[in-house]
């Protein structure tokens, strides 16, 4: 990839996933219970401690070994255990039908519809997040196929909705206010 993302706020992990296509994937997939930069810097915690950041590598990895490089402090994730199992269940995935080749999920996708339904196809992508991914592939690479904005939604509006929007530490300030307003107008639609 030749854009330089700035989703974490370190220049290490944003290099990484800038240069790895399954590490942006990788980091996608932890953004849930989690701080989004520490979600997304968990790629590079894997590169760093495992040596490779690949998926034909993580896929055959011994389980236990890589539960421990993943849960090992500061773990990748709150639920590191279960991330590590994620994450090599979502490289096998990206090996058996990518051929280990993560971009291949975005920049051979047909249309925005098909995009999003091969990105919610993976272990730990429900509709939402495959939206939030397939926006932040558009805006940020600039893969957006035929129907990419109907496909994303609101996503893929200009605004700070999302790790889609997260540019630089000021847009992530602006993400996470955003979320945290409609946080709370669903409480009070419950309420």
């Amino acid at each position: 990839m030749a854009v330089t993302l700035h989703i974490t706020g370190e220049p290490e992990s944003d290099a990484v996933l800038s240069e790895h296509p399954f590490a942006l994937l990788a980091g996608m997939l932890l953004d849930q219970q989690f701080p989004m930069e520490r979600a997304f810097a968990g790629p590079w915690k894997v590169l760093d401690r495992f040596g490779s950041i690949d998926p034909r590598d993580i896929a055959v990895a011994d389980p236990a070994r890589f539960e421990e490089l993943c849960t090992t402090p500061p773990a990748i994730h709150r639920y590191g255990r279960a991330m590590a199992a994620r994450l090599q269940a979502l490289a096998q995935i990206v090996v058996d039908e990518y051929d280990g080749q993560a971009e291949r999920i975005w920049t051979e996708a047909a249309s925005g519809a098909d995009l999003v339904k091969r990105i919610e196809a993976l272990p730990g992508f429900g509709a939402q997040k495959a939206k939030i991914f397939a926006a932040l592939v558009g805006k940020q690479l600039g893969v957006k196929p035929r129907g990419w904005t109907t496909a994303v939604g609101d996503y893929g509006k200009a605004g700070y909705r999302s790790v889609a929007d997260v540019v630089d530490g000021e847009s992530l300030q602006k993400v996470r206010a955003y979320k945290k307003e409609m946080k709370a107008a669903g409480k009070k639609a419950g309420a």
